[in-house]
């Protein structure tokens, strides 16, 4: 309807992209119709509709009068679009000399500026950068508010519950019935089809190590081994290491989001402030925990480490591992997020978490 958001939602290859193609009446469906209703403005590829001879300011007008918009409208629209697009030092610049960063800048620009009834989005807003990204959502929300219809594939799930009113789960080629957002990030998550890993396991030469890790977990609040978590439940990361040498050691866990911001570092200085509880040679588990209503919805990953706190020093680390994804039921539950849609973003952290290491034996 006038002013809807739906959110397409399914995994790899699940028919998302074709979709959208049929709409955009660039691939004709197999079988059946589509009836719309007004002009179709569809970003599906970097570059397409663009003709890379031309310059950034002559694939505006081509660009415009493809989604059917007169010569007048387009020049209402052009300042816009160039300050949004932020390529104006390049504008009459042959098109194959742009990025494809610039490029999708340019496009997602005509697109949402020269104001078709209904704007088709995939996946290509994953080409531009954190900064851009964050324009492009507000500006659906604006394109939203003003009652024009957005159909919205993406792979973050942060992205479509902050911009989708409805949502469509697709999975092998075959759609669910249309529903709120929640309910169809609910079933794509944790549906049959889902993936559940966390779980890393290491071979560390121990004869080289003072203290080594042999396996990480990242566990649910029913302590079993997850990687989607809801922003209302408590996480766990289980270290299971061996003190090699009879070393002072003080595990550590690094959070770090996919826009580059390390978000916090834990030690286990609150169990044992110099790791000399673990000084014995042999096996040891350590569990940290990562409370409820702590992180906000999105995708995360870690760096895992064995330390010593005086003098500093690193004994083994493991990085960018338990790749995981919080996802924000945006329910009572959600005692941070209170009644706020906002979504919270640009904040780091540095808490103090809870810790507890249990001497396991030599075997």
């Amino acid at each position: 309807m006038p002013g809807d958001t739906v959110g397409i939602i399914g995994k790899n290859g699940a028919g998302k992209s074709t979709l959208l193609k049929i709409l955009s009446k660039i691939t004709p469906p197999t079988s059946g119709s589509i009836i719309s209703r007004g002009r179709i403005a569809s970003l599906l590829e970097v570059g397409t509709g663009f003709h890379p001879e031309l310059s950034g300011k002559e694939n505006i007008f081509l660009n415009g009068s493809i989604l059917g918009m007169r010569r007048h409208e387009i020049n209402k629209q052009l300042d816009a679009i160039v300050d949004f697009s932020g390529v104006e030092k390049f504008l009459n610049t042959p098109l194959k000399h742009y990025s494809s960063g610039m490029q999708l800048r340019l496009a997602f620009a005509v697109a949402s500026f020269l104001e078709p009834e209904i704007l088709i989005i995939d996946e290509v807003l994953a080409v531009g950068d954190a900064e851009f990204q964050k324009k492009c959502l507000g500006k659906m929300e604006d394109v939203s508010k003003s009652g024009r219809t957005i159909l919205f594939v993406s792979h973050s799930i942060n992205a479509l519950q902050s911009l989708c009113k409805h949502g469509l789960l697709i999975n092998q080629g075959i759609s669910e019935p249309l529903t709120d957002i929640s309910t169809a990030v609910n079933k794509y998550l944790h549906g049959p089809s889902a993936l559940h890993n966390g779980r890393e396991i290491f071979t560390p030469d121990t004869r080289k190590l003072e203290a080594c890790i042999y396996e990480v977990k990242l566990l649910n609040d029913k302590m079993e081994v997850d990687i989607i978590h809801e922003t209302c439940n408590p996480i766990y990361v289980e270290i299971t290491w061996e003190n090699v040498t009879g070393v002072f050691v003080n595990p550590s866990i690094e959070l770090h989001n996919y826009f580059g911001v390390q978000l916090f570092c834990s030690f286990d200085t609150t169990d044992d402030w110099f790791g000399k509880i673990k000084s014995k040679k042999g096996k040891y588990k350590s569990i940290v925990k990562i409370p409820g209503n702590f992180l906000k919805g999105g995708d995360y990953f870690m760096h895992v480490g064995l330390y010593c706190s005086a003098p500093t020093k690193l004994y083994d680390i493991r990085t960018n591992i338990l790749n995981f994804m919080v996802v924000d039921p945006m329910d009572e539950r959600c005692i941070a997020r209170g009644h706020f849609s906002y979504q919270f973003d640009n904040f780091a952290l540095l808490p103090a978490l809870d810790w507890q290491s249990t001497y396991l034996d030599n075997g």
